[in-house]
């Protein structure tokens, strides 16, 4: 059941731009540790760590020890799923892409072809998504993609 108050909760956890910048960092499926996240949102370690805490708590991060580091990553394939979303909507809604920050790892190579937990991304992977659309392999119902008879044959 759909609960409506844990529905703007995550809203307002991945709506803040520090926090939506660590986890759009972690969409890669690496694990990163809150000095990296820091640098990623640009804000002070301190900072980082209040975010990341309430980002853990609320089950969006997993948190993984090792030695005397703390690594934090995406919490689940349905976390990726959501983040994902996000960019998608926020992508097509924009009024002037111009005029917005470059987002996304800030590596040319990253943002041109990763994975994402099970699947291809960046332009790399958009451009293969276009491809199989142009040529009626795949198509899309509702945000799902389905293989068509010409797909399957």
């Amino acid at each position: 059941m759909v609960n409506t108050n844990r529905m703007a909760e995550i809203g307002l956890l991945i709506g803040e731009p520090a926090r939506a910048a660590m986890l759009g960092a972690l969409m890669d499926g690496r694990a990163l540790t809150a000095g990296e996240l820091a640098g990623v949102a640009g804000v002070a370690p301190q900072t980082a760590s209040g975010h990341l805490a309430r980002l853990a708590e609320a089950n969006l991060l997993a948190v993984e020890r090792q030695g005397r580091h703390r690594y934090h990553r995406l919490a689940s394939p349905e976390v990726a799923e959501l983040i994902e979303s996000v960019m998608r909507i926020a992508a097509v809604t924009l009024p002037d892409p111009t005029r917005m920050p470059v987002t996304g790892p800030r590596d040319a190579q990253m943002r041109l072809a990763r994975t994402c937990y099970d699947h291809l991304a960046g332009g790399l992977g958009v451009a293969v998504t276009d491809a199989l659309v142009a040529r009626d392999v795949i198509a899309f119902d509702d945000g799902a993609g389905i293989v068509t008879p010409n797909g399957m044959e």
